[in-house]
């Protein structure tokens, strides 16, 4: 087994593109590490830097406590899993597993011992004398992983392996992944776009945007306890409602969330109160799930919204309402970049306290590789809410397995504020993550 740290470890590409921005991450020994995050957020290119297939720009990575940055991929002990398998076509499934240990001339008959018991456990044994052009997605997917596995490395790194399998057998071989990969003690770090796949595998989750290390954590913490908006946003089933609010204190009475045409009071008694407070006369964003939503008559006292139902959506086992409340909605906001911009160092370069050493040696890198400065402008910071990223203002209700509504019709929905998420207008969460 194997322990994984890579220490504000940056890469930028020839041109100027910025693809992992000082990340520091561990993963622990026997850990199945799931990277999660849209396409382009880089976690493909951390992944391929542990593996070695690509250079760190600044940073340093260890693998089994020792500095690896310029270890050979053969001398990394790691096995990798690509999305499309990379068998050889030529070989048979027998041939594709055995031929890792024939490169390091294992005993032959080793070999075959522990290629059909592989093949057993991965439900592939009826195909060992076939070519992978004839298997299924699934099957060849195994393949993959079996030629990964039987060599017994001590890190395997996964590299979204099932992103071309259809639904079903996408939640089969997430099982036997799930069970293999524990079963056999090893470290695993996985890649996926997919929130099912990295809620039901991983033992923590780090969530990457734009090539910066957004939250980590397990899955019950960065679904409950989200650090950041765009956390909350990604990890939600259903569209996230986030919602643009002013924070008012009238006469020290309470805290008022003014939404607008809407209003929330949140009481002093609230654990979030004192830091929300620290916001009065500003915007921040309010961010509600919609099993936070309950709709309910008239009447009714307490939180709530009033709308007009927009449209009714039918998922099989629940019903959606879209409501129409006339509350600026807004996207995520995406994260400031670390890495120095125009000659100014961030204050966290280096986690170690040498930030303006640290900052130098990257902006001579990335000056080295663009021919100049960065591409970015003299001011990071996050756009306020109102330029640019308002959306329609439909708050997303869960309705359950009858609607209550009808298209057209007035809607009310009781909001429970032990649900809502408060974070600044850059996406930051006010009341810190409990962990």
């Amino acid at each position: 087994m194997s322990t994984v740290v890579l220490d504000n470890v940056t890469k930028v590409y020839p041109g100027g593109t910025l693809a992992v921005d000082q990340l520091s991450l561990r993963a622990e020994e026997g850990e199945l590490l799931v990277l999660l995050g849209p396409s382009g957020c880089g976690k493909s290119t951390l992944l391929r830097m542990i593996a070695g297939l690509e250079e760190i720009t600044a940073g340093d990575l260890y693998l089994h406590g020792r500095i690896a940055n310029d270890l050979a991929p053969r001398d990394r002990d790691v096995a990798m899993v690509f999305q499309n398998g990379a068998l050889y076509p030529h070989r048979t499934v027998r041939g594709n597993l055995a031929f890792p240990l024939e490169i390091a001339k294992a005993d032959p008959s080793m070999t075959r011992d522990r290629v059909v018991e592989l093949s057993r456990a991965l439900h592939i044994d009826e195909t060992l004398d076939r070519r992978p052009g004839t298997l299924s997605g699934g099957q060849r997917q195994r393949v993959a992983m079996g030629r990964a596995i039987v060599r017994q490395p001590s890190l395997f790194l996964m590299d979204e392996p099932l992103s071309n399998l259809d639904a079903s057998m996408r939640t089969e071989l997430r099982m036997e992944i799930s069970s293999l990969v524990r079963a056999l003690g090893v470290t695993t770090i996985y890649v996926t776009h997919d929130q099912v796949e990295a809620l039901t595998l991983a033992d923590r989750i780090a969530i990457l945007n734009r090539g910066v290390l957004q939250d980590v954590g397990t899955p019950a913490q960065i679904y409950n306890d989200p650090a950041t908006a765009f956390v909350a946003a990604f990890l939600s089933s259903q569209q996230l409602n986030l919602l643009s609010a002013t924070v008012r204190t009238p006469q020290n009475q309470y805290i008022m969330l003014d939404f607008g045409l809407h209003q929330i009071t949140m009481p002093w008694t609230d654990p979030r109160a004192y830091a929300v407070s620290q916001h009065t006369g500003r915007q921040i964003i309010v961010g509600i799930r919609s099993d936070g939503l309950t709709p309910i008559p008239e009447g009714v006292d307490g939180p709530h919204f009033t709308g007009r139902v927009r449209t009714l959506e039918y998922h099989g086992h629940e019903w959606l309402a879209y409501l129409e409340v006339g509350i600026p909605a807004v996207a995520a906001p995406e994260p400031t970049p670390k890495h120095p911009v125009n000659g100014h160092a961030n204050g966290h370069a280096n986690g170690n306290g040498n930030g303006h050493s640290a900052a130098a040696r990257l902006r001579a890198m990335v000056r080295r590789l663009t021919g100049g400065e960065t591409d970015h402008g003299p001011d990071d910071t996050p756009p306020a809410i109102g330029s640019g990223t308002h959306r329609r203002s439909d708050l997303v209700v869960r309705l359950g397995g009858r609607p209550v509504w009808r298209a057209g019709e007035h809607g009310r929905v009781a909001v429970d504020l032990s649900r809502i998420m408060l974070f600044t207008t850059a996406g930051d969460r006010i009341d810190p993550p409990r962990r």
